[in-house]
Formats: C-alpha cells, sequence, structure tokens
C-alpha cells in the first residue's frame, strides 16, 4: 500500500513554527557557545588544527620508509624527520586530549540554554499554557534540548565537527590534486552525492516521522505519567483501569512502532546507494593509482601514500558530508527549539508599573470572552464594578462562569471584546507582573513546590523569606497543629522529589497552604477560587468567615457553588450561562426570591441552625 505524499503546505501546519536556515542557527550555537564558555575561541582552533595533523602525520612517516627500503631515501634523513614528527605527534595528542576533556562545556551550554527555555514556558501568556499549538511548539523544542548527539547540543557538536572535517579535505584535496586533480574532483562529487541522498532521508525522517509523532509523544508522556504515578494508583485499582489503560498504551506503541518502520525504510535506501558510491570510488583510485606505479610514473612510497591519503580524503568528504546533511537536520531540529523561543507568547513586563494607590477598583464594561477555538462565549456582555475594600461574593453552577470571570480579572487571559479598567484605567497599559503583584489568589488546586514549608508560604528565595511571618501566616490560616507535628517544623521539605524525608499535605491542608500564601502576600486584593472543595460545607462556612476577619479591609472576591461566604459579603453576583443573571446584596437577592434565592434555600441546612427557620423572602 502506497503512502499518500504530503502536500509541500501540508508539512508543517504549525504557524508558530519558524525556518530560521543553516547559518543562522550555526551563528546562533556559536554565539551562544562564546558567551557561555569564552574558551570555545581556543577550543575549536586546536581542533582545526589537530584534526589534519592526526589524520595524514604517518602517513608521510609510511612514505618515506618505503622509499628508504627501495633505496629511494636516506636513513639519517628519515630519522630526522621521525622525530620531529614524533613531537609534533606528542604536542596534538596532548590538545587532543585536553580538548576531550572539555566535551562538558557542551552539555553546560545546552543546560545554560534549557534554563531560559524553561523561564519562557514559564512567563508566556496563560492563554499558552492551554493553546494546543503552542504545546507542540514547546514540545518540539523540548526534544532539541533532551539529548547529547541531537538538537542543541548536537548542533554545536556538528558544527565544531564540521570545521574539523574541512581542514582534514582542504589537506586531502591537496595531496591527491598533486597527483589527479580530476581524481580528487570525482571522489568529492561522489560524495556529494551520498550528502544530497543522506540530507535528503533526514529532511524525509523529520517531516514524516518524527514532526508528525508531536501529539504522540504528549500522549505517551500522559500516559506514562499516569501509569507509573502513584498518585494515581488508587483510582486505577478501584476503578480496575490497568487494562483499559493498558490497551491505550498498546495502541499508541503500535502508532510509534508504524513510524519506526517509515523511518528505518527511508535510512536503508540512503546506506545502499552510499555503499555504491563508496565501492565507485576506491575503485576508480586504486585502478589509477595502479596505472600509474605499472608505468613507472610513481615510485612505491608514494603509491602507499596516495592510497593511505585518498581513504582519509575520502572518509574526510563523507565525514564532512555527514556533517553538513547532520547540520540540516540539526538546524531544524534548532528550528523548533527557536521556533519557541521567539514566538510572541506576552511580555509580562510590557508595560507601566501599576501604580502604589489608596484604592483599587475594577471595572468591566461590556465584556465578552471566548475561549481559543471555542464557538459559544464563556462570559458574555458582562458590566460589573468591584469597589475598593468590598467583598464580593461570586456564585453560580459550574460552568457559569465564574472561574472564567476570575481569570479575566486577573489577567491570566485578555477581554475578547470589552474592556476592563483599573480606577479608569485599561489594564492592558500595565505590566503583568505589576499587575499580578496586586492579587493575592487562592485556586482551588494548589501546587506544592519541592522547597521548604517557609518557602512554600513565602513564595520567595530563602533569603527573601520572613520565616516568622511564613509561620504565624500558617497558625493563622489553621495549621498550627500541623506544623507543630512537623520533625523540622518551617524547614521541613515538601514533597519527596528531591529529599526522601519530604512531606506531603492533605487535600484540606494544601487548601489552608494556599491561603497562608495569601496572607503573606499581603496584597491588596485578595480572590478565592472555590478554594475550599477539599472541605465540607460546615468546615468551608467557618474557614470563610475566619479568614474573612484575618484580611482586614482588603479588597477580597469569593467564588463558590456553595454559598457559604455571601452572607458576609458586601454583595452577591449570580452568573448562570456566561451571564451574570443577579447583583445585589444576600438580603436584596433573597428578596427578589429569584434563582439565587432557590439556591441558597437548597444550601441552608449547612449554613443555619435550623433551615425551617428561614423565611421565604427572608436573608
Amino acid at each position: 500500500m502506497s503512502r499518500k505524499k504530503k502536500k509541500p503546505e501540508e508539512k508543517e501546519t504549525n504557524p508558530l513554527h519558524k525556518e530560521f536556515g543553516l547559518w543562522s542557527n550555526m551563528k546562533y550555537v556559536l554565539r551562544n557557545m562564546f558567551e557561555a564558555v569564552p574558551m570555545f575561541k581556543l577550543y575549536i582552533p586546536v581542533g582545526i588544527i589537530c584534526a589534519p595533523l592526526m589524520n595524514y602525520l604517518w602517513t608521510f612517516i609510511a612514505k618515506f620508509v618505503v622509499d628508504m627500503i627501495t633505496g629511494q631515501g636516506e636513513a639519517a634523513e628519515l630519522l630526522r624527520l621521525c622525530a620531529i614528527v614524533t613531537g609534533i605527534q606528542i604536542i596534538a595528542t596532548v590538545l587532543n586530549s585536553w580538548r576531550g576533556s572539555k566535551w562538558s562545556w557542551f552539555i553546560y551550554v545546552r543546560t545554560k540554554m534549557k534554563v531560559e527555555f524553561n523561564r519562557k514556558a514559564m512567563t508566556i501568556d496563560f492563554k499558552n499554557t492551554e493553546d494546543p499549538q503552542v504545546l507542540d511548539c514547546r514540545e518540539k523544542g523540548e526534544m532539541a534540548a533532551n539529548d547529547n548527539n541531537n538538537g542543541i547540543e548536537g548542533m554545536m557538536r556538528q558544527t565544531v565537527g564540521f570545521m574539523e572535517s574541512l581542514a582534514v579535505i582542504a589537506v586531502g584535496f591537496a595531496i591527491m590534486g598533486s597527483t589527479n586533480v580530476w581524481l580528487a574532483g570525482l571522489m568529492i562529487l561522489l560524495s556529494l552525492a551520498c550528502f544530497m541522498v543522506r540530507n535528503k532521508a533526514n529532511k524525509d525522517c523529520k517531516e514524516k516521522v518524527w514532526d508528525p509523532l508531536a501529539p504522540w509523544w504528549r500522549k505517551n508522556n500522559y500516559l506514562t505519567d499516569t501509569t507509573c504515578n502513584f498518585e494515581a494508583a488508587k483510582d486505577i485499582r478501584m476503578f480496575g483501569l490497568a487494562d483499559w489503560l493498558t490497551k491505550k498504551f498498546r495502541k499508541e506503541k503500535k502508532v510509534r512502532y508504524e513510524a519506526q518502520k517509515l523511518n528505518e525504510k527511508i535510512w536503508c535506501r540512503s546506506a545502499v546507494f552510499q555503499n555504491i558510491c563508496f565501492a565507485v570510488s576506491q575503485g576508480t583510485v586504486y585502478g589509477w593509482l595502479i596505472y600509474k606505479a605499472a608505468k613507472g610514473e610513481m615510485t612505491i612510497g608514494s603509491f602507499s601514500l596516495y592510497v593511505a591519503s585518498a581513504q582519509t580524503f575520502y572518509a574526510g568528504i563523507i565525514q564532512i558530508m555527514e556533517n553538513i546533511a547532520n547540520l540540516f537536520q540539526r538546524s531544524r531540529e534548532v528550528d523548533d527549539w527557536r521556533s519557541f523561543l521567539t514566538f510572541d507568547g506576552g511580555d509580562p513586563d510590557e508595560g507601566k508599573d501599576v501604580p502604589s494607590l489608596d484604592k483599587y477598583e475594577f471595572t468591566f464594561k461590556n465584556v465578552f470572552f471566548k475561549y481559543p477555538k471555542a464557538e459559544k462565549y464563556a462570559l458574555k456582555n458582562l458590566s460589573l464594578t468591584l469597589k475598593a475594600g468590598e467583598r464580593l461574593a461570586v456564585v453560580g453552577l459550574n460552568g457559569a462562569g465564574k472561574s472564567t470571570f476570575i481569570k479575566l480579572l486577573l489577567r491570566l487571559y485578555e477581554p475578547t471584546e470589552g474592556e476592563i479598567l483599573l480606577n479608569g484605567v485599561n489594564i492592558k497599559e500595565y505590566s503583568k507582573n505589576s499587575y499580578y503583584r496586586v492579587f493575592a489568589p487562592v485556586f482551588q488546586d494548589v501546587n506544592l513546590f519541592a522547597f521548604p514549608l517557609a518557602e512554600n508560604v513565602s513564595m520567595k528565595s530563602p533569603e527573601s523569606t520572613d520565616r516568622i511571618l511564613s509561620e504565624k501566616c500558617l497558625a493563622d490560616a489553621g495549621l498550627a497543629d500541623k506544623l507543630a507535628g512537623l520533625p523540622k517544623g518551617i524547614d521541613t521539605e515538601m514533597l519527596k522529589v528531591i529529599y526522601d524525608d519530604g512531606t506531603d499535605l492533605s487535600g484540606g491542608e494544601k487548601q489552608k497552604l494556599a491561603l497562608a500564601r495569601a496572607l503573606y502576600k499581603n496584597a491588596p486584593v485578595v480572590v478565592l477560587d472555590e478554594p475550599t472543595a477539599a472541605l465540607d460545607a460546615l468546615a468551608e462556612s467557618k474557614l470563610y468567615s475566619d479568614f474573612d476577619k484575618l484580611i482586614g479591609g482588603k479588597t477580597a472576591v469569593y467564588i463558590s457553588h456553595r454559598l457559604s461566604s455571601t452572607q458576609f459579603c458586601s454583595r452577591v453576583a449570580m452568573f448562570r450561562d456566561g451571564e451574570m443573571a443577579e447583583l445585589g446584596t444576600h438580603r436584596e437577592l433573597m428578596d427578589k426570591n429569584g434563582e439565587y434565592a432557590k439556591m441558597f434555600r437548597l444550601q441552608a441546612q449547612y449554613y443555619v441552625d435550623d433551615p425551617e427557620e428561614v423565611p421565604y423572602n427572608a436573608g
């Protein structure tokens, strides 16, 4: 069954992909090499000098030995030459040994560049973290930094190898050209043909095998993490997921196997062609040299020189052609790397700083929002003012638009239509990093980091962390007893990723830790986006009430599908199907007897001593 060939426009469908070109990528990696390790400026020239010496030096000695044996040379001259060559060889060997001990420099440069790549991933707009095209672009870029011989590091090594091979074939061409320049030219042409075939194989493999596998890697990594991550162990066993996940694994592995078969087929054709070219090259060289020797136009020593040099020369040409082919392949991988680094993911520092204000008032003016590639609006025509110092409860069923409202308020997303103002100024005028400092958010999903507990509260480096304040915030958030039971107290490491004696927290404890983070940050606006999902209704009501007292006169937004926070809030915004259906105080909405009142009565049993005493129109 024949494979349908992709049209040129189908080869690269990701609009984020860019092609920078071979020379641009070579200069890019060399610039990074020289900036990270200035000694590369010595490392590379030493290699260019040593490569031809190591390849051809003793070939000349062999020629003079043979000539001496056949009576065409003097022993004294040969001994002097051997002494000189031996000295050169020792120096070259020492220099090569020094170079060989410095290959860790390549790894250092790659890991240094990877740090910048990771920083890019952490600073792109939040919306991009949910965009499949960005995820695929990042995945392909990530693959360009995870191997010694491919991607970024492979490009560095191949660039250095290309320069050294160029020096080898330059000397080889001078040697072979001295007997027959056309013979040297033929060897170059055959090598060039091998290069073109190899380069085509590299390109075909990337476009037909590896690029299409980018989504596969994401799926495979997810399945691998899920099946090997013990956090999912209980669900897998209790719900009998092992067979089903194994079936999905096998299905995905078939995709990988078929891709590998295509990869091997492409390279098999390339190898056959290259071997044929080698046979033609060597047959032609030997034929010419035998012809010259038989006619007496070449000494036996010269014959041995040219035979040995021909093999080295051809191997050098093949090597440099392979270098070039590999350079093109590595360059395509560096394209992936640079595509992610250079795509406009949003500069969090672009814009002016939010000034220090006495009050922070936020106004949504006719705001619409639609998630990328979504057909329906997640938020429609929202006009709302969050006043300084007020408590706003945002309630509604799941999918009503509550979390979308928060993402827009926090500027994790920008409105599709309309605008959001901070004290009358469009928030787009401010840098995101400056704007983020206005908020202390507490999200439903709380991430622990492999830091000590104190830094998990402060979210700062150890030297910037106020350990006494961290401890106080933990106690205020309800973790005093937990803290007292930890062997190292505030210095206890979280998780077991780095330290074997690290500690994890339960779901409820993580939520309280998130509250401690918000208290520590001490921002003027506090946002709680359903952070109490792991708690029961009574515990949630008490936590909200206690936390509300702790934040004093700060502005606060409480998001929940349960109504434990609404009674002490200044106003309540009821969301439904992406729209704000009701807005008012708790009492006003109860008197209105709309959806909010119905939901509150349904849940009232959790928040009052006797739900039967809640009147039909009372708050």
